[in-house]
């Protein structure tokens, strides 16, 4: 059966799977202390033309969001992110677990507008009764968001913008980054990404690498970070086991290369879907593909190709998600045209 479920089904890229049957029986320190992990840090500080930042690798994305949001934030302030956002959808309340709230705006196709991000400061602010509410102490934004859209290098500046105006972080989500700085709609260069915000990670998870995340603090990161980490269960003993595959990724732009072979499957996807009829729910161009067909087709397209049914369009339409990986091999897109 083919599948277009997800971007993490397959294992790991090749050359991961080969350096760590190289290294297997190396003996190295542990908690990321090794020479993998500091020459992973030192590649990834070079890919995005940022010397002084502070580098760390997580195990997983949730774990991720809700240590550095839990790091950032004093215990009376919440994250601001839209209401489709991942950390107040999919991640199991694990934010508010930590003790922050998650304090929503409108999304527009999966991404927050910067006039109503400073317009919800500036009334929030405003109300003389402010110190009874949960203070907003950072931002939240994916990139790409929950449908495959992309911030534009104008729309991340005005949001980066709204932050500093008032003293707050920008945190980027970046589970699928490899897919939105890879995007032909993307204008913003990988080197000047940093600069558009104040913290992001690196998803290996979802973009070629077995488990594991990349933050990037660009400023530097908050004191006893590491702890931080280690209380939130997303330290690795292990942690050369997560080192080496972010030095393997971003060796010879691997991470980059594998990224934009997803993009390119995808638009070809979207191009068929397109040929046959097909209206597309949310125009995205990056590695997730929004489409809308009946109830009925879709039942019977579940029978020989896994994807996901999204959400409700109408009382006989359904929007359903197809995705694309680093490891989708284009047999798999003609043979997807072939079943339609």
């Amino acid at each position: 059966m083919l599948s277009f479920e997800s971007d993490y089904t397959e294992g790991a890229h090749p050359a991961i799977i080969s350096r760590l049957s190289e290294t297997n029986l190396e003996q190295t320190p542990g908690y990321g202390l090794d020479k993998y992990s500091e020459s992973a840090k030192e590649k990834i500080k070079a890919a995005f033309a940022l010397e002084g930042a502070d580098v760390f690798f997580l195990v997983g994305g949730t774990q991720t969001n809700s240590t550095v949001i839990a790091s950032m934030l004093r215990d009376y302030e919440g994250v601001i992110a839209v209401g489709t956002g991942h950390i107040g959808v999919h991640e199991s309340g694990a934010v508010e677990y930590t003790g922050h709230k998650v304090l929503t705006l409108k999304d527009h196709e999966g991404k927050m507008d910067a006039g109503e991000l400073e317009a919800y400061l500036k009334a929030f602010y405003a109300d003389g009764t402010y110190e009874h509410m949960v203070i907003p102490g950072m931002v939240y934004i994916s990139f790409p968001t929950e449908f495959g859209t992309i911030y534009s290098k104008e729309e991340m500046k005005a949001i980066h913008s709204v932050c500093q105006r008032y003293s707050i972080p920008l945190f980027v989500d970046g589970a699928r980054l490899g897919y939105g700085l890879m995007s032909e709609a993307n204008d913003i260069d990988v080197k000047e990404f940093a600069s558009l915000c104040d913290v992001f990670y690196i998803g290996g998870t979802k973009v070629g690498a077995l488990f594991g995340e990349a933050v990037v603090f660009c400023g530097g990161a908050p004191a006893h970070f590491f702890t931080t980490i280690k209380q939130h269960g997303a330290l690795m003993a292990k942690g050369r086991l997560l080192g080496l595959q972010f030095d393997t990724l971003f060796t010879d732009g691997l991470y980059f290369k594998i990224a934009r072979h997803a993009d390119e499957m995808a638009s070809r996807l979207k191009g068929i879907f397109l040929e046959k009829g097909y209206e597309t729910f949310i125009d995205s161009p990056t590695n997730q593909q929004f489409f809308i067909m009946t109830r009925r087709r879709a039942a019977e397209l579940h029978d020989k190709v896994r994807f996901e049914d999204w959400c409700p369009v109408d009382k006989d339409r359904i929007a359903v998600r197809f995705v694309t990986s680093w490891a989708t091999p284009v047999g798999n897109v003609l043979a997807l045209g072939n079943i339609l």
